[in-house]
């Protein structure tokens, strides 16, 4: 991030999850990374009061009157939402500023475009104001989550915000919200975009809902039950609590906290096992593909041609429904899998590295 008063420069990573898909709104961990992709936002002062965006990725452009009071917030106007949070805070903002953004993360595609927009707006907007003392990483990613998700009572965890805030490899905690800083040491990753657009709220609704009705069913028996105490052997203990329409996600909550708990353990150990973390990302896509249902026919026949590839494990990314794949591959293996990708109908696929 550069800046004066008169010109700024901000470039914020996309992120990608590798454990905990629908966990992190039942307070479970996960563990996510930001990649070198990237929404960069450029910016230099006026003398008119006005924020000129230009968003030149979409053929789109945007004058917000810097004189105005936000009272109400249109849907999904991380814009004016975030103008609004620092507005709440005491800050009136009174220089405009001509603004680019611009990105080569896919939009809609489980990379967390999104977030990366609403970080990149809110390191902007701190810049230019001279109220609130610089806030650390971790202080942007609650700002960036309260601009994005609360002010809309979106159904959405921290992840995303916390993640591409932070950089870096995170186990975060996101009962404590406390965030562990993991080796960066996963290689020879690679990124596919499906070309199915992703259904984010519909299939995060779903999951959300189901998985904590599934947790409240067994919870009206046994009040004591906490899910961060459970382990493997919880589900077949307690599947009878729960209605049959409910217990894919019941397995998928109990199974997938534990498949997240020994991704942290491998990956904390030097030297990290990558095979046993191929094995546990395809344990995890396993049951976000039979049980969440948010795996689509396309991408499993992408999944499976990068595994005959020889990818070494392969998820879908973030919500699902579409979107994006991450696989672990191998030096030997990575530009196989890149093309396997291709060959089986993503509309693109291209490394990646932890940042």
């Amino acid at each position: 991030m550069k800046s004066t008063a008169e010109n700024i420069s901000i470039q914020i990573p996309a992120r990608v999850c590798l454990f905990g898909d629908h966990q992190d709104y039942l307070k479970l961990p996960v563990i996510a990374a930001a990649i070198n992709r990237y929404i960069t936002l450029t910016a230099q002062s006026i003398s008119e009061p006005y924020f000129k965006i230009q968003l030149p990725d979409i053929h789109q452009k945007r004058s917000i009157d810097l004189q105005h009071t936000i009272d109400e917030l249109p849907p999904n106007d991380y814009f004016l939402s975030g103008i609004k949070w620092f507005q709440e805070q005491g800050v009136v903002f009174q220089q405009g500023y001509q603004i680019t953004i611009s990105s080569d993360i896919p939009i809609n595609a489980g990379l967390s475009s999104s977030s990366a927009l609403v970080v990149a707006w809110i390191r902007f907007l701190l810049l230019i104001q001279n109220k609130i003392s610089r806030p650390s990483d971790l202080e942007i990613g609650k700002i960036a989550h309260q601009v994005e998700v609360s002010h809309f009572n979106q159904p959405g965890g921290i992840m995303d915000q916390y993640t591409i805030s932070q950089g870096g490899m995170l186990y975060i905690n996101t009962t404590t919200r406390d965030c562990t800083f993991l080796p960066k040491s996963l290689n020879h990753l690679v990124i596919a975009e499906s070309g199915i657009e992703k259904k984010t709220l519909q299939v995060l609704l779903k999951a959300k809902t189901y998985a904590l009705e599934a947790a409240q069913q067994v919870q009206k028996k046994h009040p004591n039950f906490d899910l961060l105490q459970s382990s493997v052997s919880d589900y077949g203990k307690y599947k009878d609590l729960v209605s049959q329409k409910l217990q894919p996600y019941w397995y998928a909550t109990i199974h997938n906290y534990s498949i997240t708990l020994k991704a942290k353990t491998i990956l904390q150990k030097a030297p990290m096992n990558q095979q046993q973390i191929g094995k546990l990302i395809n344990q995890h896509q396993d049951i976000l593909q039979s049980c969440i249902q948010n795996t689509p026919i396309e991408m499993q026949h992408q999944i499976q041609s990068a595994l005959r590839a020889g990818a070494l494990g392969a998820k879908t990314v973030g919500s699902g429904g579409g979107g994006c794949i991450v696989a672990l591959a191998t030096q030997k293996t990575k530009n196989n899998v890149i093309q396997a990708f291709l060959d089986a109908g993503s509309k693109n696929a291209y490394p990646i590295e932890i940042v």
